[in-house]
């Protein structure tokens, strides 16, 4: 029996990777050019950037990371839901159709293309710096999503967590390889759907399938009453209150990450955003609310009073939806699963690769040394520096695993995302809403905020007595306030360029 449940497991995920292939090879029709690329020639439809931007912002995180939060905190974990939800809505409303438009004005493709035509800039300092950050990374976020994949294989199907891992990683390098930009928004949209219904359907039958006596709220007092403390479970209220803002906080992250707002410069056009928008917010809200469910439900089927929840559920409950869809689920569907995890880690590593892979060849290659190259020319490079960068994070996993096996999977994950958005996030919002933001104001801005996260990742937490609040709290939330502050700072000291204002308030009234 167990032999047949495995060769159902393998045969539907055959079918779901034969899919990505076709979405590679229809999507590699499109590719004429480095926009084509990078882009998507700037064609793409609101559907798919909205699916698009969610998929690749959630990741592996969302089905492995938030469902065991959920069951290791509680409802005190609905906060990461509320903090999501705000961070998607406010950049869809906002900022996306500024950011959209002056991208457009610039003829951006990438990022440090952007931030080089907003400030006028007559070096290459800026465009250097924000590749270099980028890439760093990009390269251990890609490598965090990896190590995922190796836990999914070894959780949902049995694989050895090495072989899962290299298998997941080939996958995806190969229709990104195949299709670039266009591959990774098509094929996002499509495991988009897969996670969203996924999701959303799971705590329903869940819910209905097991007996649920007194109630979600009776089930978890039963177990530790502080479990349905919404405020938090520890009895320090700064504990409770550095936690709710490390939950609430990550939705920072969606207010001017690079492998999101990649996606608004390859929309069609500025109404395609106002659309986009109520489909990005209904995904995020339906989703995370329904990993939270998830691993909620979870906790109260599997584990008992007195229980240690880790002993039951895995490292940081990284093994509640495999036990949730094993014990409620028929084999096919538990296959679907395995591919909808898989969805949501390579929707991620796809656009992260591709991010990475446009900082080196364009950024690096095109703009600093060879400015007379053809885009055209390109492309070939691209796919190089595409695997490059696939198989050092590939590498990097692997240390991971090795070095620390008992790794907390949410919050490696968290390290590569919060790194990002430290760096890019108060300089795409300081950019957007503030003229008197200038080039050396960005550039302290990036690196204040990346050796901010290093600090409190590394140092901060490892502090006598107020370490643990840094632990609860986390990385970006502080680190998104120093690269604030101190690009504001910097920029009171050294204005902008007239002409880089000038511009600007023309691009604006236009």
């Amino acid at each position: 029996m167990q032999n047949q449940d495995f060769i159902i497991k393998i045969a539907v995920l055959a079918v779901y990777v034969g899919i990505l292939f076709l979405i590679g090879i229809f999507a590699s029709k499109r590719i004429k050019s480095m926009s084509d690329y990078y882009v998507g020639g700037k064609k793409m439809g609101f559907w798919a950037v909205a699916f698009s931007a969610r998929a690749t912002g959630e990741s592996g995180w969302l089905l492995i990371g938030l469902t065991g939060m959920g069951a290791m905190a509680g409802y005190s974990a609905y906060w990461v839901v509320i903090g999501e939800l705000l961070g998607v809505f406010v950049s869809w409303q906002f900022m996306a159709k500024r950011f959209k438009k002056r991208s457009d004005a610039y003829g951006a493709i990438t990022i440090p293309d952007y931030l080089n035509s907003h400030f006028k800039s007559s070096t290459n300092t800026l465009r250097i710096i924000a590749a270099s950050i980028l890439v760093v990374f990009i390269v251990i976020y890609v490598a965090s999503q990896i190590d995922v994949t190796g836990v999914a294989f070894k959780s949902m199907l049995g694989i050895d967590y090495k072989l899962g891992a290299i298998i997941g990683f080939l996958i995806v390098l190969a229709y990104i390889f195949i299709g670039g930009f266009v591959a990774a928004v098509w094929s996002d949209l499509f495991q988009g759907l897969l996670m969203f219904f996924g999701l959303v359907l799971l705590p329903v039958v869940v819910w209905f399938s097991m007996d649920h006596g007194a109630g979600v709220t009776a089930g978890l007092n039963a177990i530790d009453p502080t479990l349905t403390n919404i405020m938090g479970r520890s009895s320090d209220g700064w504990m409770n209150l550095f936690t709710i803002l490390g939950f609430s906080m990550i939705g920072l992250g969606f207010l001017g990450s690079p492998q999101v707002y990649v996606r608004f410069m390859s929309i069609k056009d500025e109404n395609e955003i106002d659309k986009g928008k109520w489909v990005a917010t209904t995904f995020t809200l339906l989703t995370d609310a329904a990993a939270v469910t998830i691993g909620i439900l979870a906790r109260i089927y599997f584990t008992a009073e007195g229980q240690d929840p880790e002993a039951v559920l895995g490292n940081n409950g990284e093994d509640v939806l495999s036990m949730i869809t094993e014990s409620f689920l028929p084999t096919v569907l538990v296959a679907l699963f395995v591919a909808i995890v898989l969805s949501a880690i390579m929707s991620t590593i796809d656009s992260l690769l591709i991010l990475a892979s446009s900082a080196i060849t364009r950024d690096f290659y095109q703009k600093i040394f060879r400015p007379d190259i053809k885009d055209e020319s390109l492309t070939k490079i691209s796919r190089i520096a595409t695997v490059i960068m696939a198989f050092t994070a590939l590498i990097i996993a692997m240390i991971m695993n090795y070095v620390s096996p008992d790794r907390q999977i949410f919050w490696v994950i968290i390290f590569g995302w919060s790194g990002i958005a430290a760096t890019f996030c108060p300089v795409i919002i300081l950019t957007l809403f503030w003229k008197g933001y200038s080039e050396k104001g960005a550039i302290a801005s990036m690196i204040s905020g990346f050796i901010a996260v290093i600090l409190f990742n590394f140092v901060f937490k490892e502090m006598e007595n107020i370490g643990e609040y840094f632990v609860a709290i986390d990385v970006l939330f502080p680190s998104f306030v120093v690269a604030m502050l101190v690009g504001i700072l910097v920029s009171k000291k050294y204005p902008p360029k007239t002409e880089a204002v000038t511009m600007i308030e023309k691009i604006d009234s236009e």
